[in-house]
């Protein structure tokens, strides 16, 4: 270190300092005067060499510290990452269990859907079974014919009406709208009462009353 150079430095200096004491003759004295020369020389060298020495480890810590702040980035930069990382994971994770929530929120409500038009489809198969019973029971007696046409519906067409012309055809359609009640419409000859049927029927449900009121109205048009 230099602070020991300087110790050295010192000691010669006193040692120096003893022996021009000690010393008289003007031959000695230029001898020590080279020996402090040479001493001083030797020190400026190897403070010298000291001071470069210093400096290279002054220079290696500061390159040190650079480096170890180098890293520190480098290290703060990877968690800061890995941070974000995870937090995109548990955004992705509760997107997913949203996401799963939601199929199966709609699985559910497909099922209910289902089971609802399932039931729908029996009701509807259960009056259909029932009209077809009714058509069955007056085909003979009121001369009753149903046929199914388009847009669901189903055409009723009553003959025997008209003594004149027994083959004479008098016809309504029928169907289902969409609250699953009944729909009467297209009345060849048109009945004014048709509104009347149709919601008494929606009443009471009873559909042979409502076929037995039409063929009436129908052959109160041949007699009027």
């Amino acid at each position: 270190m230099v602070e020991d150079e300087l110790a050295l430095f010192d000691k010669s200096i006193n040692e120096f300092w003893n022996k021009f004491k000690s010393t008289d003759t003007s031959c000695q004295m230029a001898g020590l005067r080279d020996t402090y020369k040479d001493s001083i020389k030797a020190f400026a060298e190897k403070l010298s060499v000291k001071l470069k020495e210093e400096e290279r480890m002054v220079e290696m810590f500061l390159e040190y510290q650079n480096q170890i702040s180098r890293q520190n980035k480098f290290i703060q930069e990877k968690k800061d990452n890995l941070l974000k990382l995870i937090a995109e994971v548990k955004g992705k994770k509760q997107e997913l269990e949203v996401l799963t929530a939601n199929i199966q929120d709609l699985k559910e409500e497909y099922s209910r859907k289902k089971e609802t038009i399932s039931t729908a489809n029996k009701a509807n198969a259960e009056r259909l079974k029932r009209l077809q019973k009714s058509a069955d029971l007056y085909k003979d007696r009121l001369g009753l014919e149903i046929r199914k046409i388009y847009g669901e519906k189903l055409q009723f067409i009553f003959t025997n009406i008209d003594p004149k012309n027994p083959e004479s055809p008098f016809m309504f359609s029928l169907h289902l709208n969409e609250a699953r009640d009944y729909e009467v419409s297209d009345s060849a000859p048109h009945l004014e009462g048709l509104a009347e049927f149709q919601e008494n029927v929606r009443k009471t449900n009873n559909f042979s009353a409502f076929l037995a009121n039409v063929r009436k109205a129908f052959t109160a048009t041949v007699y009027n």
